[in-house]
């Protein structure tokens, strides 16, 4: 295979990261991969060429090796020579795993962590800003995330040579399985920390800002992205997910985007009609309603944007105001008189007959 410079084959510099590394590896792939360029024998060197540098520039072992010896450094550790058939494809499974969901090495991040919060009927409409502490492990600072006894460095492990995963022949198929001896890391540590004995991380509690949006509800949830638990020995993080718990308000409740509540009438309000004033859920407002003459129990009212802000949108829901016409109770003598009066001019006399009662069930 080709004796030029792996850092000219992918067209990177000598200090190129790992992503550099796997973004120039990918380019040049795609368009030299044989799929794509049948018959093309030119272009399938190129392809070899390009996996070649790419298998011995994104490993650390080799590629300090290269970078100190070169070509011969390689040959000499028993690193060079082209890559075999199961080395290409999984270099090509890792760098096209995100668009085809499978193959190569799968990357593991640290576990997801839950917090149950507290908040009002209020805080859930407006939003809020919550301040929250979530025990959980943190970066090493000794070793600083690494696992290893400061003064070495994590190895790449010998069984999978860093991929994180092994494959065994059973019979006509290959079964890829995470290597037992790293757990997928891909590396493994011969001197561990004396603080975090090897994983990377301690018990620490951490203080959060959270930023609750106006709109949320009951059991909405929240995620945080990369303040779950830390991967091991320096992977990345997982999430925090929050849950929201909303208490109940004694006036209020909400259904969708809607707040509703309830107004209790008087006959006379109901009967007459009536202007009243009617508390909002945003606090401290108050609005003036008109309660149309001969409203009737479960009749509603609307308020049109007084309810609850769309989480990703714009406008309110409305306040719905359900009518609740009140039989009054202990009426005094004057009231007593007024209500007997009216019920006479109604022709629905208090002492009624049985066969009036009757006459009426047939009208």
């Amino acid at each position: 295979m080709s004796q030029r410079d792996y850092y000219e084959v992918l067209g990177v510099s000598k200090s190129a990261n790992e992503s550099e590394l796997k973004k120039a590896y990918r380019q040049l792939a795609l368009k030299y991969h044989p799929d794509k360029n049948p018959g093309d024998k030119q272009a399938e060197e190129k392809f070899k060429e390009a996996s070649e540098a790419y298998g011995i520039l994104k490993d650390p072992e080799k590629r300090q090796v290269y970078d100190q010896f070169g070509h011969e450094g390689l040959k000499g550790s028993g690193f060079g020579g082209p890559s075999g058939f199961e080395d290409i494809f999984s270099q090509f499974g890792d760098i096209f795993g995100d668009f085809f969901g499978g193959g190569g090495r799968q990357q593991r991040t640290g576990s997801d962590l839950r917090l149950d919060i507290s908040i009002t009927f209020e805080e859930a409409i407006f939003g809020a800003q919550k301040e929250v502490e979530v025990s959980k492990h943190n970066p090493c600072g000794t070793c600083k995330g690494s696992g290893a006894k400061p003064g070495y460095s994590p190895q790449a492990c010998g069984t999978c040579r860093g991929t994180g995963q092994v494959v065994r022949a059973q019979g006509f198929f290959s079964v890829q399985s995470t290597c037992p001896d790293c757990r997928g890391a891909g590396q493994t540590i011969t001197h561990p920390c004396s603080e975090c004995h090897g994983d990377g991380r301690v018990l620490k509690n951490k203080k959060l800002s959270i930023n609750i949006p106006a709109g949320v509800d009951d059991g909405s949830r929240l995620r945080l992205r990369g303040e779950g638990e830390p991967g091991p020995q320096g992977l990345p993080a997982g999430d925090l997910y929050v849950i929201m718990h909303v208490a109940a308000h004694e006036s209020f409740h909400r259904e969708g985007h809607d707040i509703h509540c309830r107004l209790k009438l008087t006959f006379s309000q109901a009967a007459l009609g009536a202007e009243i004033q009617v508390p909002l859920v945003d606090k401290g407002k108050t609005q003036v309603i008109s309660v149309p003459a001969g409203a009737q129990t479960n009749e509603t009212y609307r308020i049109p944007g007084a309810g609850v802000p769309q989480l990703r949108g714009h406008g309110r829901g409305d306040q719905v105001i359900h009518f609740i016409v009140e039989t009054p109770r202990n009426l005094n003598k004057r009231q007593k008189e007024l209500f007997k009066e009216l019920s006479e001019i109604d022709g629905n006399p208090i002492k009624e007959t049985l066969k009036g009662f009757f006459q009426k069930l047939r009208m």
